[in-house]
């Protein structure tokens, strides 16, 4: 079993009327040379959630923090316009907050976090991770 100190969200970075399911990803991954998508799960503009990379299994989604995290991804992350932006639907925030309590009770010392958290070059996931779920944090 993973020690797992971090749970790290996500956003695809693709627009309103393009799709980013697990499978999908699995796909981009791939011809990047990854084995298979690099979150465990993907949660979708319909609040579904998809797993992804087992979570037995090392990620691939946070360079440096990926032995000791779990990836979540949600679908979305750019406008219309192809600009950054907090995209979520109603059915994300309900599902993301859902997933993230499941996981706690697991993890509870698990640190929830922002990719962009570790590297502030990077917009993603386009909210602030560490405010929105800060009564959860350790």
């Amino acid at each position: 079993m993973r020690t797992i100190s971090e749970i790290i969200i996500h956003c695809s970075a693709i627009r309103p009327e393009q799709q980013s399911s697990a499978s999908d990803i699995d796909v981009w991954h791939k011809k990047k040379g990854w084995s298979m998508i690099g979150y465990h799960y993907v949660v979708r503009r319909n609040g579904n959630i998809e797993k992804g990379r087992p979570l037995h299994k090392v990620g691939a989604h946070c360079r440096y923090h990926n032995t000791h995290s779990i990836g979540i991804c949600y679908e979305g992350g750019i406008d219309s316009n192809g600009q950054p932006a907090d995209t979520r639907t109603s059915e994300q925030v309900t599902s993301l907050l859902r997933l993230i309590t499941s996981l706690k009770k697991q993890y509870p010392k698990a640190l929830i976090l922002g990719h962009r958290d570790f590297n502030p070059q990077k917009e993603c996931p386009c909210f602030d991770v560490v405010k929105e779920y800060l009564e959860l944090q350790p």
